[in-house]
């Protein structure tokens, strides 16, 4: 779109659903914006770009595009050709499909029913241990027994870490980790991690990175995901599951009428003009006479 200061008018925008670009007379709405950017990204829950947005933008320059093209289509009046009636139609059925989807399941999507399938679901997660430590990384096996001496002494962890750790993401933070699953960890660290007690400093072991030295601050239950963190995919499966519902509930109450595919699809030789399976020729009642 051109630039707003070429000399392109300045759209007022503080509707609740504003006019973000107006194309020969036509307008295109934020929620058009919206609505596009989630479909191309084939997640109709997902957070839409906010307005002013690199995306934003995109989206919208892709929707100028085909507002353009479809106005320059119904100028050559290629809209009343047949094919284009087919394929208008087809694509006015899936719209309003979609917006009986978003009307009837908007209401269905309360915060009472994603609390509650939110507490169903943290019921069936296993939750583990979770272990906070320290630890000190070095690359000789050597250096390593020599800080575990220090240790013993009565050495305090995080200073050491500090002055002689080589793992430089935790160093400055005394060799904290924060905590972790038997699973969120390197195999050989989880190993000595969780057979630790709290408060005592392991024995040097080796890992894929060097030699180690830890000790355990904290051990505690796995804490459950937020509901925040979960709150996207509630949605998206509850949704896809008041869908299946409406569908099955619109099914069973229609008349639908299938044709028969094999008739339609058989070979040349085994059907007519129209797709109808032609009758076997009859026997040639005079098959003993010359031809």
């Amino acid at each position: 779109m051109e630039d707003f200061d070429s000399g392109a008018a300045v759209l007022a925008l503080d509707e609740a659903d504003p006019v973000v670009a107006r194309v020969e007379g036509t307008m295109i709405r934020r929620s058009d914006v919206e609505r596009e950017a989630l479909a191309q990204q084939g997640d109709s829950t997902a957070v839409p770009p906010a307005m002013g947005s690199e995306e934003f933008d995109r989206v919208l320059e892709e929707l100028i595009d085909q507002r353009l093209l479809a106005l320059e289509a119904r100028r050559r009046d290629l809209h009343q050709s047949e094919e284009a009636r087919r394929r208008l139609a087809l694509a006015e059925e899936r719209i309003l499909g979609n917006v009986l989807v978003e009307t009837a399941l908007a209401d269905a999507v309360t915060d009472e029913t994603i609390q509650r399938i939110y507490e169903e679901q943290i019921r069936l997660i296993p939750l583990g241990e979770e272990v906070r430590a320290r630890h000190i990384l070095v690359q000789t096996r050597d250096e390593a027994v020599a800080i575990k001496a220090l240790l013993d002494e009565g050495r305090d962890f995080a200073e050491l870490a500090v002055a002689m750790s080589e793992d430089q993401a935790t160093r400055l933070e005394g060799g904290d980790l924060g905590y972790f699953s038997r699973e969120g960890i390197l195999p050989a660290f989880g190993a000595v991690a969780f057979a630790t007690q709290e408060g005592v400093v392991s024995e040097p072991f080796q890992s894929e990175f060097g030699w180690h030295i830890l000790t355990v601050v904290d051990r505690r239950r796995q804490p459950p995901p937020s509901l925040e963190a979960l709150r996207p995919n509630i949605i998206r499966f509850y949704t896809f599951d008041q869908l299946e519902a409406l569908i099955e509930g619109l099914r069973s109450e229609a008349e639908i009428e299938r044709a028969d595919l094999s008739l339609a699809l058989a070979p040349p030789d085994e059907a007519g003009e129209e797709g109808v399976v032609s009758p076997e020729p009859e026997e040639n009642l005079n098959s003993d006479e010359p031809g």
